[in-house]
Formats: C-alpha cells, sequence, structure tokens
C-alpha cells in the first residue's frame, strides 16, 4: 500500500511524504534476494548456520529493507528529483517482519538554485521497532 501526497503543492515540516507497507518477510522472500544479490551469506538461508551462530533463525538481509525503503521513496518521489539517499542500519529483521516504510519532511531549504526538502526516512516493522533509519534531499521543483 502507498499513501502519498504531492510533494510540488505547499509542502510543510511534518508532512508525510512516504508512506509503504510491505508483505511478511518469508523464507522464499530471502531466497529469492539471495540469487538476485549474490549475497549468499549463510546466515541468512542456512538455520543451522544460524543457530550455530546463537540466533534463534536466519534473518533478512539489511541491503533488502534497504531496497524497501528505496522502493517506497522511489514510489513516492519521482527518481529524478531524489538528490541524495541514505541509510544506516538500526536492528536485525527477522523472518515475519512487516516493513512499513516512512518518510516525512524535516527541513525545507534552497540549494543549488532548488527548493527542496530533507525527508527523515524509517523503516519499521509491525511492533514499531526501526529496522533501518535514514534520509533523502529531494527537489520540490
Amino acid at each position: 500500500m502507498t499513501d502519498t501526497m504531492d510533494i510540488t503543492t505547499s509542502p510543510a515540516v511534518g508532512d508525510r511524504i512516504v508512506h509503504k507497507r510491505f508483505p511478511a518477510i518469508n523464507r522464499h522472500r530471502l531466497a529469492l534476494y539471495c540469487g538476485a544479490s549474490g549475497d549468499h551469506n549463510p546466515i541468512h538461508v542456512d538455520i543451522d548456520f544460524a543457530k550455530a551462530s546463537g540466533f534463534p533463525d536466519v534473518f533478512t538481509h539489511g541491503m533488502l529493507v534497504m531496497g524497501y525503503l528505496g522502493q517506497a521513496l522511489s514510489d513516492a518521489v519521482p527518481p529524478g528529483r531524489i538528490r541524495s539517499f541514505s541509510t544506516r542500519f538500526a536492528a536485525i529483521t527477522q523472518l515475519g517482519a512487516e516493513i512499513t516504510c516512512e518518510g516525512q519532511i524535516a527541513e525545507l531549504i534552497e540549494a543549488g538554485g532548488e527548493r527542496r526538502a530533507r525527508l527523515a526516512l524509517t523503516a519499521r516493522d509491525q511492533t514499531g521497532e526501526i529496522k533501518l533509519a535514514g534520509e533523502a534531499i529531494v527537489a520540490l521543483s
């Protein structure tokens, strides 16, 4: 589900620009991501390896969650208006996590001769735990 606003019509600090929910992450999704990304780290796909490493089960690739946040951003803001996008990993994402990505205007700025907004971005699971935090700079005009 995507719920966004038009960033060109009187944006204000606090406006939610990005909102997208993704279905629960399952083993099939991890296997698909593993193949597509080439990231075959056994901590993400081998239950025995994960348990031997002290985890109760495999867990999601952090870059998969980052991809979700990037998709949510580019669904809300035309890619040609995105000036920067950065993230930091905050917590491990377990199987079954339903990720919701959000972004609010944190600051309105003038740079490079254009009006821009700095968006505060988060990816949270269904319990509200932040899995990824970041920001984007987007052109408003």
